[in-house]
């Protein structure tokens, strides 16, 4: 249905920014538009937490944890999702997942959602590491 290759993630030190981005490809039944999308993290012994999200129509959510720092943007033109990540901590330190769920009809109320049961197709993800 699609692929996501994620990329952008390397080591920073705290108070520096970085830009992740997930180009998705082979993409079957559907308009790259149409697509529910969002990022979640996973830190090392922890679950599995959503970050950002963006829905068809642009808009978006974020978790508390990172509202005023994230900010989560498409270009439908190259079937990309970003995650630009300002003012970056040591507890953002975690691989970077992106991930999509086409449309369905009567679903769209869930949506942006950060809850990661509402997807299910998932990159592989790119791993961000902030140091002190």
């Amino acid at each position: 249905l699609v692929q996501l290759v994620e990329s952008g993630g390397g080591s920073v030190r705290a108070g520096d920014s970085l830009r992740l981005s997930c180009v998705a490809s082979k993409i079957t039944g559907y308009s790259y538009s149409t697509f529910n999308m969002a990022w979640f993290r996973q830190a090392p012994g922890k679950e599995r937490e959503g970050v950002a999200a963006i829905d068809s129509d642009g808009t978006t959510d974020y978790a508390d944890s990172v509202k005023g720092r994230f900010t989560v943007s498409r270009d439908i033109g190259k079937n990309t999702l970003y995650l630009l990540m300002d003012s970056l901590k040591p507890e953002d330190t975690a691989m970077y997942f992106c991930a999509a769920e086409p449309p369905e009809i009567g679903m769209d109320y869930k949506f942006p959602s950060l809850v990661q049961d509402e997807y299910n197709h998932w990159g592989q993800g790119t791993q961000v590491t902030v140091s002190a």
